[in-house]
């Protein structure tokens, strides 16, 4: 397999050898999260969302877009319907491209007469194809929109409280707790872009923003797998902290959690070019945009939030703390002695003979637990750093 050269960042990302202090940079990733957080809170809060007809109740007409004088555009329609009622329209969209193209009309719930005068003076005014007659109008209750927006929250909650569960039996609470942060890090921000660009929310919206909660966790799953492995019987071992260990598995799945992000979002930055750009569909930009934003959101999350949080919560426990602690003073021990002019060799050998006894006393437990018959390691090797027969962890 070629290899890449040199000690640029692309080198880094694809050796994945913990060049990248993703996590002991951490503060800087919280502090910036939270600010994007905090302007998508602000945002709900303030400017809140533009709900489609299926949350907040009225009546839909839908024309056709050309007319036997040509196109009939979007400002003509909201002109007719002003003159028709007296009042602007909530939206006007055209959807669709070509004989098929078609312009919908949302508008607050109207009454028979009010949808008769506005039919009446659309067809005079714009005179679409097919007359009268092919301006169709429904009524959508509030209570169906409402129902939905129930049924959503259940189904989060639900969602949030199993994969709780999941990620704890399988990792550890601590893992779950984080992961659960990074994924309502990733609802509030998605929906904070919804409210910011001001894309009506439909159905579709809360389709997809379902759907991106699997694909945050995914990510947040696969790193975690790799710290897990990489943390094994840590508090046995000197070589380096429970964040060091977890930033070196951040590094080592950060080019996979690139490629899985890049190739999810194409198809979506596809759905949202051509179905928007060229097709027209409304309904296409609502699911493209919720599922563009998660899926960016959610992979930076796993990167820098989830693992983060992970570590701070884990180090909370006295045992992490007092393993940091020797590993800290075994390295200041070392600097020492090299300060005091020794070799690297010797400041090494020389080096907490306690600490060398307990990975011994470590590669035999792992040697008796596989059942295998295993070499034990000689202390000259575990100082030394070198390989004693099995794989280093």
């Amino acid at each position: 397999m070629a290899k890449v050269k040199g000690n640029g960042v692309f080198h880094r990302l694809y050796v994945g050898t913990g060049a990248f202090d993703i996590i002991g940079k951490r503060k800087r990733w919280y502090v910036l999260f939270g600010i994007i957080l905090l302007i998508s809170i602000a945002s709900i809060g303030i400017k809140q969302f533009n709900l489609g007809i299926d949350f907040v109740g009225g009546t839909k007409v839908q024309m056709p877009s050309t007319s036997s004088s040509g196109p009939i555009t979007v400002e003509a329609v909201k002109s007719s319907f002003s003159k028709a009622l007296g009042e602007d329209a909530t939206a006007v969209q055209s959807v669709g491209v070509g004989d098929t193209a078609t312009i919908q009309i949302r508008s607050e719930t109207l009454n028979v007469e009010q949808v008769a005068k506005l039919k009446s003076t659309l067809d005079a005014d714009l005179k679409p194809t097919g007359g009268i007659q092919a301006i169709s109008d429904s009524a959508v209750s509030a209570s169906w929109g409402g129902e939905i927006t129930t049924k959503a929250l259940i189904a989060l909650v639900v969602f949030l409280i199993a994969v709780a569960i999941f990620l704890a039996l399988y990792f550890e609470l601590s893992m779950a707790i984080a992961a659960l942060i990074a994924v309502l890090h990733d609802v509030i921000i998605t929906a904070g872009v919804y409210s910011l660009v001001g894309f009506e929310v439909s159905p579709a919206t809360v389709i997809g923003l379902l759907t991106i909660l699997g694909f945050s966790l995914y990510d947040t799953v696969v790193v975690f797998d790799k710290v897990k492995e990489n943390t094994r019987g840590i508090l046995g071992l000197t070589r380096r902290t429970y964040g060091e260990a977890a930033n070196l598995a951040v590094n080592q799945t950060l080019m996979r959690s690139i490629n899985t992000s890049l190739i999810a979002l194409l198809p979506v930055l596809g759905l949202l070019v051509i179905g928007v750009g060229f097709l027209g569909v409304g309904t296409l930009k609502d699911l493209a945009l919720v599922q563009l934003t998660g899926i960016f959101i959610g992979a930076l999350s796993s990167i820098f939030i989830a693992t983060p949080a992970a570590v701070d919560l884990k180090m909370r426990d006295p045992k992490y703390k007092a393993q940091a602690k020797r590993v800290l003073d075994r390295r200041a021990s070392q600097a020492r002695k090299l300060a005091a002019g020794q070799s690297v060799d010797d400041a090494v050998e020389s080096t907490d003979e306690t600490v060398v006894d307990a990975e011994i006393r470590k590669e035999k437990a792992y040697a008796a637990a596989a059942g295998v018959p295993s070499r034990t390691p000689k202390a000259s090797d575990l100082r030394r750093g070198r390989p004693t027969g099995k794989k280093q962890r």
